[in-house]
């Protein structure tokens, strides 16, 4: 099989074999000449190292020069020809351009674990907040905005989770274009001053667009800039590296409710607001330091098909769409396991304490699956994981009553999400070229984003019709887990078929 057949293939299309003959062709010097491309580039990059240790995973970035006896390619423009007529031949390249082939990623190091340091206390700040929406959703239901339906409240913390993760698609080309350092700082100062803005708001919509809004906005920044930088220094280890990441997220969700719920009795809700901002300064400021990007930034023009070339690979609209359902579902528990507990007849003095516990726990759940999921697959962990969610949530969320029932259901849906959350981002990056992550990860945000925006205001409704009764909304949270692993080993299939053992 040829070099240019094989060379606009991904890996989910390209065998080991394949790779290896490919490989085998290339040492011999006999890999056939053709010009370099931004578009053939960009599908040799795809090729991800195979799990059982294919040579790509060993091979750096290089370039090869003609065979004797081969045809040099016509030349692609004015400046090849022009040199082609001053007797100097452009050697065309092939293989991983210039530090992106696997082994040029460090995947440990110094400056590696700074940027995971930095990208930690980035994840404190924003998803750590979304994290503890439940206690801001309990406390406007039943304080500042109990005239408006649990529904209608919701849509206040849905919102502020669609902007966080949806505005990635922006944010995501900005990185690819400028870099982490400007998003990170700007997105500092928009995200603190959107939580003063709410100390100071009562009426909904001033809480909608403080809150959901325009903190959001900043937040969803400082989380792409962090996100993305992480990827570009791990490689082999990038599921390990990211479940650390992430885990800054889980004790944001620990800390924080704790702390809100503390100030909001001694000092008020608008106190709790400020010292939530100026706990998030303090942490963005170090993000800012010691959050940088390995590759250099490459401007280029806006093209908005970028945004949709992925939905032509199966593997990759799968995956999107299995995002999609999981976070209908994922924020519920989250969003309303305060009240359902309450209903249900929780201790007091145990209510506060649920989400620091699913919080807690999730810090686990970051960080093991991770490292698991690069030995044995990211897309295998990521089917136990949702499936585990699923089973939990109608097995054990539905049917359990007691105390220890529903704080069961918060230590293991801790840790199945928090499993979740480390490993979603390496799914994208694992079938994507990495000078393209902040759009593929920014397309990939989008998406889910729209599920975490419809799917509270929807059970929100369905507690409402069923007079306040929560079956019908752990329901709909499990069958939507369900179903995004179904759609989770679709894409594993496309990826690779039906090899159950496979690495993948």
């Amino acid at each position: 099989m040829s070099r240019q057949s094989t060379i606009g293939r991904s890996e989910s299309s390209t065998t080991l074999d394949e790779k290896s003959h490919t490989q085998a062709t290339a040492d011999a010097g006999q890999r056939p000449v053709h010009s370099y491309t931004e578009k053939q580039n960009a599908a040799i990059y795809t090729q991800q190292p195979s799990s059982h240790g294919a040579p790509l995973e060993k091979t750096s970035s290089q370039q090869s020069a003609p065979v004797h006896g081969q045809t040099v390619p016509e030349p692609e423009n004015v400046l090849e020809a022009d040199l082609e007529k001053a007797g100097v031949h452009p050697v065309p390249q092939t293989g991983f351009p210039p530090g992106m082939a696997p082994a040029d990623f460090p995947d440990g190091g110094l400056k590696a674990w700074t940027v995971v340091f930095g990208g930690w206390c980035g994840l404190f700040c924003t998803f750590g907040m979304i994290n503890c929406i439940g206690v801001f959703n309990a406390y406007y239901i039943e304080n500042s905005l109990s005239n408006y339906s649990a529904s209608t409240v919701s849509w206040i913390t849905s919102t502020q989770v669609f902007f966080m993760t949806g505005l990635g698609v922006v944010f995501g080309r900005l990185f690819d274009s400028y870099g982490p350092r400007w998003l990170i700082i700007g997105g500092t100062l928009v995200y603190v001053f959107g939580l003063m803005m709410t100390s100071l708001s009562t009426q909904f919509y001033q809480i909608f667009l403080a809150q959901a809004v325009t903190s959001a906005i900043g937040a969803s920044a400082v989380f792409t800039g962090c996100m993305n930088s992480v990827v570009s220094w791990f490689s082999r280890r990038r599921a390990t590296a990211f479940g650390i990441m992430v885990s800054g997220s889980s004790m944001g969700g620990v800390i924080f409710p704790i702390m809100v719920n503390h100030v909001i009795d001694q000092s008020g809700f608008p106190w709790a607001m400020r010292a939530v901002a100026f706990t998030i300064l303090f942490l963005c400021t170090l993000a800012c330091l010691t959050v940088r990007s390995r590759l250099p930034p490459r401007p280029k023009p806006l093209v908005l098909m970028e945004y949709f070339t992925g939905f032509k690979e199966p593997a990759f609209a799968l995956t999107l769409a299995a995002n999609f359902l999981f976070f209908i579902g994922m924020f519920l528990p989250f969003n309303f396991i305060i009240l359902q507990a309450k209903q249900q007849g929780m201790s007091p003095s145990l209510v506060p304490y649920l989400l620091p516990i699913i919080n807690a726990v999730s810090v686990v759940g970051r960080i093991a699956p991770g490292m698991v999921a690069d030995k044995i697959g990211r897309y295998n962990v990521m089917v136990f994981i949702t499936l585990l969610s699923a089973v939990i949530t109608l097995g054990l969320w539905i049917p359990g009553k007691s105390n220890g029932a529903i704080i069961a259901y918060a230590v293991l849906f801790g840790f199945s999400s928090g499993g979740y959350i480390g490993i979603a981002p390496t799914l994208v990056a694992q079938i994507s070229d990495i000078r393209q992550i902040g759009t593929r990860t920014g397309t990939a945000f989008a998406c889910q984003s729209i599920g975490a925006l419809i799917g509270s205001p929807i059970a929100g409704a369905i507690v409402q019709s069923q007079n306040g009764k929560f079956l019908g909304l752990q329901l709909f949270c499990g069958i939507t887990m369900a179903a995004s692993v179904v759609v989770y080993v679709g894409a594993r299939t496309a990826l690779v078929g039906v090899k159950i053992k496979q690495k993948v």
